[in-house]
């Protein structure tokens, strides 16, 4: 995402399944070990490649997945600790936390009263979480899928299958 501004940003994805390109506005301040190279980026994100890997085999076209799909960050931001290291949003200081999800949670309610969608998939658990928490009461119904991650175990294990049947067991896919 930091690399495209897309979630789940896998350059090769963005660039041919959601034939997305452009020139990418470097931040004003950078990490040294995170630098955007944009759409150069060399580095794949397996998230990424597993996630729009699964629409594009199952919708063939971007169009067609969006005709009635959206996937939106809950919380569009990076925070990089001083290694490099993204640190999720749930392990920001509680005050941080606090105020952050604040912001995140009225966003999502704004998209949520202006799309008015029939479903609201977290991918994974902490999206889920704050899904129910900023979505509770507005008639739209939450699911939750496996996160793609490669450091969360189950998802190196037939991923695809695993999410196709989560989300035909919801009703959301037949």
């Amino acid at each position: 995402m930091a690399q495209t501004g897309v979630p789940f940003g896998e350059i090769a994805a963005v660039r041919d399944w959601l034939a997305i390109s452009g020139k990418v506005i470097k931040p004003r301040q950078e990490h040294p070990k995170r630098i955007v190279l944009g759409f150069a980026c060399p580095r794949s994100e397996v998230s990424g490649k597993r996630l729009w890997g699964l629409f594009a085999e199952r919708f063939g076209r971007a169009e067609a997945f969006f005709a009635e799909h959206l996937v939106l960050n809950y919380c569009p931001l990076a925070f990089l600790e001083n290694t490099g290291r993204n640190r999720t949003p749930d392990k920001l200081a509680a005050h941080e936390r606090e105020a952050l999800f604040e912001i995140c949670n009225e966003h999502l309610r704004t998209v949520l009263h202006v799309l008015k969608p029939k479903w609201v998939i977290g991918i994974g658990g902490f999206a889920a979480d704050r899904m129910n928490e900023a979505g509770a009461g507005n008639g739209v119904k939450i699911g939750q899928i496996l996160h793609p991650s490669p450091a969360n175990p189950a998802a190196n294990r037939g991923w695809s299958k695993v999410v196709t049947k989560q989300l035909q067991e919801l009703g959301v896919w037949k």
